[in-house]
């Protein structure tokens, strides 16, 4: 029979991110950039627009692409300055939170690379009105958004990364990484080329923050989902796609938008089922997320869209409240220790299908702040939502990663 092995702070490599020499991102951290990463304003866009830094695609070179205003290229290039100063833009974070690290792509800018980057942060209580619209090749920002932007003051933003040098986008060097500590939230950056060039992709990690002060006790909320803080802190297999994924917004885009194991080795030669239609098999997979806020969980929500020959049999979700120096244990033992209570019990599952599960079959428990997703005994879900409602927190139970100051 094959282990269940844990994979929780110390991931498989595949999974964890070198954010600078021998060192790796922790595996805990998420992409905050990818959802609803909109990039507001760019000083110049002549040969490609600032707006393919967010695309989730990987970068492509096209050799006979070319445009009116010049080579066709998968990212954003600016013109060769010619007058004073540097190019820069100002994106929106998808999910703001707590940023700890940086992908800077050049993929396939080997002659025409930005040199050197640097990167401010703000946190805006107010988001700006304006935005970028349309195919913006070869146009530069006007003196209208010059004057819009301006208002935002964000030459004086602080720096979370210093000028630095950028490798050229040669497969073997085309991701720069940076490692940042920052414990205030952000909700908008401005990447700064020195002085113009080219730049692939920019990759955002970090851990999502909401502000919870404008959610009333009695308000459900989807209590795990990616945009309220929610976390993969550990899982069992994510052979074709992390668990993390199960917390994105929306309804997965495909099979890969979701997690899926490997199919199990130790299941039986020959399938039975129970009373219940359950199949008896020896194993099971899971994955651990703490809650982005303790609470009540009123629902259940699986969706296994797309998983049409690979969706679990069967699913249990257990839950827990644990300190933060609970949490540092559990991970420290795989997430073998602790005292798992039973919210929903096995419950069979089908293809391509939008489960729920109300009240009516949860074994309510007080305030939680950890679950753990069983499925049974391998395959695929897309997305996994626990709506209800936030419990009084105290200042021992709150997390050190979700502080409370604003940049």
């Amino acid at each position: 029979m094959r282990a269940n092995a844990s994979h929780s702070s110390s991931l498989a490599s595949r999974t964890q991110r070198p954010l600078s020499s021998g060192c790796t991102c922790d595996a805990l951290w998420t992409e905050v950039s990818l959802l609803f990463f909109q990039v507001i304003f760019a000083t110049d866009e002549w040969f490609a627009p600032a707006a393919n830094l967010l695309k989730r695609e990987q970068p492509v070179f096209v050799a006979s692409a070319f445009t009116e205003f010049g080579k066709w290229m998968d990212g954003w290039e600016t013109r060769r300055k010619r007058t004073p100063g540097h190019d820069w833009c100002i994106v929106a974070l998808g999910v703001p939170g707590l940023i700890h690290g940086f992908d800077v792509d050049t993929s396939f800018f080997t002659g025409n690379h930005s040199p050197h980057v640097s990167i401010q942060a703000a946190c805006l209580d107010t988001p700006p009105t304006f935005s970028l619209k349309g195919d913006r090749t070869g146009m530069a920002a006007s003196d209208t958004q010059l004057t819009a932007v301006a208002k935002l003051h964000s030459e004086a933003w602080p720096e979370l990364l210093k000028e630095a040098e950028l490798q050229p986008g040669f497969s073997h060097c085309c991701n720069n990484y940076y490692s940042v500590s920052v414990t205030q939230r952000v909700t908008h950056l401005r990447l700064n080329m020195h002085p113009d060039g080219g730049i692939s992709r920019l990759r955002v990690y970090g851990v999502g923050q909401r502000d919870w002060s404008d959610i009333s006790p009695n308000q459900d909320v989807d209590l795990l989902a990616l945009t309220n803080g929610g976390v993969c802190l550990g899982y069992s297999d994510a052979h074709f796609g992390h668990p993390r994924n199960m917390i994105g917004l929306g309804r997965g885009l495909n099979m890969a938008d979701g997690w899926e194991t490997a199919r199990r080795l130790d299941r039986p030669k020959h399938l039975e089922e129970d009373e219940h239609g359950v199949l008896r098999v020896p194993g099971w997979e899971w994955a651990v997320f703490r809650l982005g806020h303790p609470g009540v969980i009123r629902s259940v929500e699986l969706d296994t869209d797309h998983f049409k020959g690979n969706f679990p049999d069967s699913c249990s979700v257990e839950v827990c409240s644990l300190t933060a120096g609970e949490e540092a244990q559990s991970r420290s033992t795989g997430w073998h220790s602790g005292e798992w209570q039973i919210l929903l019990p096995p419950k069979k599952l089908r293809a391509d299908h939008h489960h729920v599960f109300h009240e009516a079959s949860l074994c309510l428990r007080p305030p939680v702040s950890h679950v753990r997703l069983v499925i049974r005994p391998d395959g695929g879900v897309s997305r996994l939502r626990l709506i209800g409602r936030l419990a009084p927190t105290s200042p021992a139970s709150t997390n050190p990663e979700r502080p409370a100051s604003k940049l």
